[in-house]
């Protein structure tokens, strides 16, 4: 897919993977490609990390490996389903439409991308329940983008500190940490990772990057009703073979669904009904990150 500002590139039979996600007016490539690894269909139930670690996969509906939190005997696995499975596709008009049922769930994914202007892609989701109870889930976007310069992590400046949820090697999970002090990623692989939440619904619902080199600027958008938390994810080699950032909007808090579940955070889809999302991401370049860090920068962006 292609705008005059952005080129896009997906592949529906590897899980909607995707796979490239460039600022024509720089060139810059915001996806991490899969390097040596080769880009094959994963097997389902298989862990995430067996595979090619790269481009944009939706997890759904976990991320880590759980039960389901309403049935004991069902086992969801790494990452979700979908990541795993292939999807069906169609073209119409200025949107690629791409679908896939959950193997465990009764439930219909459906994800619609397009070009709302020359520099954002927009992609809409619904999740359809299919069956005549209740069904609870929760999602979140898995972007590796790719840090090949210095790169500036961005969330609103009425966030402060975001709680470690994963410590790595340095880090401590459950501590609290002043986001100004652990926000700047070096593209040198230090075999060092780390996960990090806002603890509680967030005030304001986008994150982004910043190429503190570049200029290169990347912003996620999400309505925060729908989608009220948010994760970063940061991998300095323990996991892949370079550096990458995932920005994780998410519908549940965190991770699990068995815990989003237990905390009363999973979204709850009614018997024979449906609950749809958005998220837009907007790309730009720019010299001074204060132009793009502001709290009204997502609004101005989504409704303009």
């Amino acid at each position: 897919m292609e705008s005059e500002q952005i080129s896009l590139k997906l592949l529906p039979e590897l899980g909607g993977k995707l796979v490239s996600i460039v600022y024509k007016s720089t060139g810059k490539e915001w996806m991490l490609d899969s390097g040596h690894r080769s880009l094959r269909q994963p097997k389902y139930g298989s862990t995430f990390t067996d595979w090619d670690m790269s481009g944009w996969d939706e997890c759904f509906p976990t991320i880590n490996a759980c039960k389901s939190g309403m049935d004991k005997y069902m086992n969801l696995p790494d990452h979700g389903e979908l990541w795993a499975l292939p999807w069906q596709y169609m073209i119409d008009e200025n949107e690629v439409i791409c679908w896939v049922r959950s193997l465990q769930l009764p439930c219909l994914f459906t994800r619609r991308i397009s070009f709302p202007s020359a520099d954002r892609v927009r992609l809409d989701y619904r999740a359809s329940n299919e069956s005549d109870q209740p069904v609870p889930f929760m999602w979140v976007p898995h972007p590796q983008f790719a840090v090949t310069e210095p790169t500036r992590i961005l969330l609103p400046k009425s966030i402060k500190e975001m709680l470690c949820v994963y410590e790595g090697h340095t880090l401590k999970t459950g501590k609290l940490y002043s986001w100004d002090d652990v926000s700047l990623l070096s593209p040198a692989v230090t075999g060092d990772a780390r996960k990090f939440y806002y603890g509680g619904q967030v005030p304001v619902g986008w994150s982004g990057l910043f190429g503190e080199e570049s200029g290169n600027f990347l912003i996620v958008s999400v309505p925060q009703n729908k989608v009220p938390y948010i994760g970063v994810w940061m991998d300095e080699g323990m996991f892949n073979d370079r550096v990458t950032c995932a920005l994780e909007p998410s519908i549940g808090y965190y991770d699990s669904l068995e815990m989003a579940v237990g905390n009363g955070t999973a979204q709850m889809i009614p018997a024979k009904a449906s609950f749809e999302w958005h998220l837009e991401l907007s790309l730009g370049v720019t010299l001074r990150r204060d132009e793009i860090s502001h709290e009204s920068f997502s609004i101005h962006h989504m409704f303009k």
